[in-house]
């Protein structure tokens, strides 16, 4: 039985000791690697490039962002897609930089070296290269009901959906409310936005919207405008996003009992978004305006502040305040319409 030992668990023990270094050596070199200009060495997984900035996961700190004009040298381990500023791709590369210089193979085979600046995205989506839409939107409710002493029902719904490609992307918008107290109705509104957009350049597009309302307590039949616009997306790192939009409109307005009137004027829209708070939380802000020409006095403004923080398996909740300003309001209909609301919805 000890001559069994020594001649066969002793050495397999032996081995076991010896491969585990072995492994550990093998993980070590697996990783990627950056040197930067301060001569720090990062150690990590490069997960995303874009936007002059290269996504490190790490062991030791989480996800790093990393401007790419501080890295001196990097290199991946696995093979990667890069698509370059004037929309060249580059397939089957290792992202290899050496000496702020972007180490590529043509198509021959040869290596070359190209500026750094010219690097765009790294593994881009397949609409960032011309292949079809990215759909994305969310649906969400917001309800309430009482039953006792007074009988009240409340439902708040909203519905958004975006298909980017390369080029151009679609919008459309669809929210309102419902709102009853003791069989009496209180509230009926809705809104309906429809958008498209062309990119003539990497952040600046021009398009044409179409807008429409109607508000049963506000005397408003219906409200509709169309028209083009121009926008520019001024900031698009998921820390601060801003875009903004101005355009010129018709607007037609229909009221119950008012004066039915339509007049030129002048529209524009904001929307800012940030995930400061962490968490895959959504700080947002949105505002559209429209402008009488006819009577400069006249403003509608409407603005949307709202907080949105991820549930489970693509749900998430939101809290929001929503401001609407209408200084045309008709006699008897408060200028100012404020709300208060807490959503629960799915996003795609």
């Amino acid at each position: 039985m000890k001559t069994l030992y020594l001649k066969i668990i002793l050495p397999l023990l032996m081995l076991c000791v010896t491969a585990a270094p072995l492994h550990a050596e093998e993980a070590a070199t697996a990783a990627d690697e950056i040197m930067l200009k301060n001569g720090s060495r990062i150690i990590g997984t490069v997960v995303e490039v874009r936007d002059g900035s290269a996504k490190v996961e790490t062991d030791f700190a989480g996800t790093l962002a990393i401007a790419l004009d501080q890295i001196v040298s990097m290199r991946t381990t696995e093979s990667v897609v890069l698509q370059m500023t004037d929309d060249t791709v580059l397939e089957d590369q290792t992202l290899t930089i050496v000496d702020n210089q972007l180490q590529v193979v043509d198509a021959s085979g040869a290596s070359q070296s190209l500026a750094l600046e010219q690097l765009a995205i790294v593994n881009p989506q397949p609409w960032e290269m011309g292949h079809g839409y990215d759909w994305t939107g969310l649906v969400n409710f917001a309800m309430r009901i009482e039953k006792g002493n007074s009988d009240t029902e409340e439902l708040d719904y909203r519905l958004e959906s975006v298909w980017r490609s390369d080029d151009d992307r679609y919008t459309l918008k669809f929210y309102g409310e419902i709102d009853e107290a003791n069989d009496v109705k209180s509230a009926d509104n809705w809104t309906i936005i429809g958008k498209y957009d062309y990119f003539f350049s990497e952040r600046t597009y021009w398009g044409v919207n179409a807008y429409a309302e109607a508000d049963e307590f506000a005397d408003l039949d219906l409200r509709y405008y169309i028209g083009p616009y121009i926008g520019r997306e001024f900031l698009t790192d998921p820390l601060l996003s801003l875009s903004a939009e101005v355009g010129a409109s018709y607007v037609n307005e229909d009221f119950s009992t008012a004066p039915d009137q339509d007049y030129p004027g002048a529209n524009w829209g904001v929307h800012m978004a940030s995930n400061y708070l962490g968490g895959d939380s959504r700080l947002y802000f949105d505002q559209l305006g429209v402008w009488n020409l006819d009577e400069t006095s006249d403003i509608i403004v409407n603005t949307t502040l709202g907080l949105a923080f991820p549930l489970l398996w693509g749900f998430e909740a939101a809290a929001e305040i929503l401001w609407e300003y209408d200084s045309g309001a008709v006699e008897g209909v408060e200028k100012m319409d404020e709300t208060y609301a807490f959503r629960l919805g799915y996003t795609w």
